[in-house]
């Protein structure tokens, strides 16, 4: 299996985009890493910020030599239930509905505790729960490979490095176009 963690960091007008790919959700350290700098991305629009991110995901994965089989967003799937779709939805979408995408939020969005789709999952000692939300794959599954992942901490590893590589605080092993 091939898991692709993917995350944006945005800089002045452009952004640096990365993913972390591994093979279990266990996964301690990366099977291969990829860095792509993005020189100019959409304004940051509330509400839509999808029309921002989306298309710095997309052309971090056409570096991968193959598309994963399940993509991880920092975010949402969807943003109440099935009819308000999120970052991860539009993904889904745009990978033609045959990957299936994982997302994982570190904030709550107002209303997430009457939502049906969103499974929060607790790690570590942390009072703080994450926010799973999944398409092309159960949530409540998707939350289970969320716990199982490696990391005591709230944040599991392989999130934090995927957010470093985009921050540019490390690049193990990094592919960098």
């Amino acid at each position: 299996m091939s898991i692709a963690f993917v995350d944006v960091d945005y800089k002045d007008i452009g952004a640096r985009a990365a993913c972390v790919l591994t093979e279990l959700w266990e996964d301690e350290t990366p099977h291969s890493t990829y860095v792509r700098d993005i020189e100019a991305v959409e304004p940051y629009e509330p509400g839509n910020f999808y029309r921002r991110e989306l298309p710095c995901i997309i052309s971090l994965l056409s570096l991968l030599p193959a598309l994963p089989e399940i993509v991880v967003v920092d975010g949402y799937v969807w943003l109440s239930s099935v009819d308000r779709p999120g970052l991860g939805a539009r993904l889904y979408e745009a990978l033609g509905r045959g990957t299936p995408v994982v997302g994982i939020a570190k904030t709550a969005f107002k209303g997430v505790e009457s939502c049906t789709d969103v499974v929060q999952v607790l790690r570590g000692t942390s009072r703080n729960p994450l926010f799973v939300t999944a398409v092309g794959i159960e949530p409540e599954a998707a939350a289970q490979f969320v716990r199982r992942m490696a990391g005591k901490y709230r944040i599991p590893e392989i999130l934090r490095i995927t957010d470093c590589l985009c921050r540019g605080r490390a690049s193990p092993g990094n592919n960098a176009v």
